[in-house]
């Protein structure tokens, strides 16, 4: 098993259901995978030729935590320089992208209502962000 430096996990609000989990869960790793050529591998070939979409070359790691655990994770991704993208509770309400972004633009950072993050860094310091958390199940 190939060791990684860097960590990609995800922190889902444990009171989210299901639906909303999953959907939180794509649309936050989409901004690593779309920022960090490095973490995406080559394209997938199944043995009839049929081509798939490459995939990340590293697993990704998902937990889960309560409101008050997701700022308190915040906090420490701003604290280290980790780079993360959000995913907060007014999104659900909108539809596209642009609103999207001028929702969380909207609300100043203490104030932000965080059902998602994900985060991509140096393995030792997403650790240390999400210290406290639970691997979801």
């Amino acid at each position: 098993m190939e060791k990684f430096d860097t960590k990609i996990a995800v922190l889902l609000r444990d009171d989210l259901a299901v639906w909303q989990r999953l959907n939180v869960a794509a649309f936050l790793v989409s901004g690593i995978a779309g920022t960090h050529a490095e973490v995406v591998g080559e394209p997938y070939e199944d043995a009839d030729g049929v081509r798939y979409l490459p995939m990340f070359r590293q697993p990704v790691m998902v937990f889960e935590g309560a409101k008050e655990f997701m700022v308190t994770a915040h906090r420490r991704a701003l604290d280290r320089g980790i780079e993360h993208s959000v995913f907060t509770q007014d999104l659900f309400a909108t539809g596209n992208d642009h609103d999207n972004r001028a929702a969380v633009k909207a609300v100043p950072t203490a104030d932000l209502d965080l059902v998602g993050i994900a985060f991509y860094g140096p393995k030792n310091a997403v650790d240390k962000t999400l210290k406290g958390a639970t691997k979801h199940h």
